[in-house]
C-alpha cells in the first residue's frame, strides 16, 4: 500500500514538472489559442495517451535502452526534431483567415489527438525522465514494483491532463479576444512557428 503522504508529493511535483515550459504545455497552448480550446483539448489527450506508453516502458524498462544506448536516443531525437520543423513550417505557411469561423475545419481532432501523441514519444528526454522519476517513489517494500510505477504514472497523467486543459482553457479564452483580427492570427503563426523551430532545435542539441 502507498502512503497517502507520497502519492501527495508525487502529484504535486508532478503539476510542477507538467507546469515548467516544454514542448508539450507550448504546444496545447499555441493550438489553443489559434484554434480554440477543443483544439488544445484534443492535443491534450495525445499528449497522455504518449505518456501511457512512456510509463509502459518504464515498466517494461525499455526506456533504459534510450538512456544506455547513443544511437536510440539520437535516433528518436531527430525524429522528434524534425516532426517539430514540421509543426513550425505548418504555422508559418499558416494563412490570414478569420479564426473563428475557421476552428472547426482547419485541423481534423484525431489529427490534433494524433500529433499529441507523437510528439509525446518522439521525446526521448521524457522516456529517460519518466524512467528516473518514477522509480524514485516506488518501493519493493510495498509491493509489486511494476503496479506501483503504473499507479505513478497514471497519476502523472492525471496531473498533465489538469494542467494541460487549464492552459487549454485560458489560452482558448485569449484566442477569442484575438480571433476577430487577421493581424493577431498571423502573429499568434509566426510566434508559434518559431516556438516550435526553437523546440526542435532545443531537442536536436538536448544531451542524454
Amino acid at each position: 500500500m502507498i502512503p497517502l503522504e507520497s502519492i501527495t508529493v508525487f502529484f504535486v511535483a508532478s503539476v510542477a514538472l507538467a507546469l515548467a515550459p516544454g514542448p508539450d504545455n507550448i504546444y496545447v497552448l499555441t493550438q489553443s489559442a489559434i484554434q480554440g480550446r477543443a483544439a488544445g483539448l484534443f492535443v491534450t489527450l495525445g499528449l497522455c495517451t504518449g505518456l501511457l506508453f512512456h510509463t509502459a516502458a518504464v515498466v517494461l524498462g525499455v526506456a533504459a535502452l534510450f538512456a544506455a544506448s547513443a544511437v536510440a536516443f539520437n535516433v528518436l531525437k531527430y525524429i522528434g526534431a524534425a516532426y517539430l520543423l514540421y509543426l513550425a513550417w505548418q504555422a508559418f505557411r499558416a494563412g490570414a483567415s478569420d479564426l473563428l469561423e475557421n476552428r472547426d475545419k482547419a485541423i481534423p481532432s484525431h489529427h490534433l489527438y494524433a500529433r499529441g501523441v507523437i510528439m509525446n514519444i518522439t521525446n526521448p528526454k521524457v522516456a529517460i525522465f519518466f524512467r528516473a522519476f518514477l522509480p524514485q517513489f516506488a518501493d519493493p517494500a510495498r509491493g509489486s514494483l511494476s503496479l506501483q510505477l503504473v499507479l505513478f504514472g497514471a497519476i502523472f497523467i492525471v496531473a498533465a491532463l489538469l494542467v494541460f486543459g487549464m492552459i487549454a482553457w485560458f489560452a482558448g479564452y485569449l484566442g477569442e479576444r484575438l480571433g476577430q483580427s487577421r493581424r493577431a492570427q498571423i502573429i499568434l503563426n509566426r510566434i508559434a512557428g518559431t516556438v516550435f523551430a526553437g523546440l526542435a532545435l532545443r531537442l536536436v542539441t538536448a544531451q542524454r
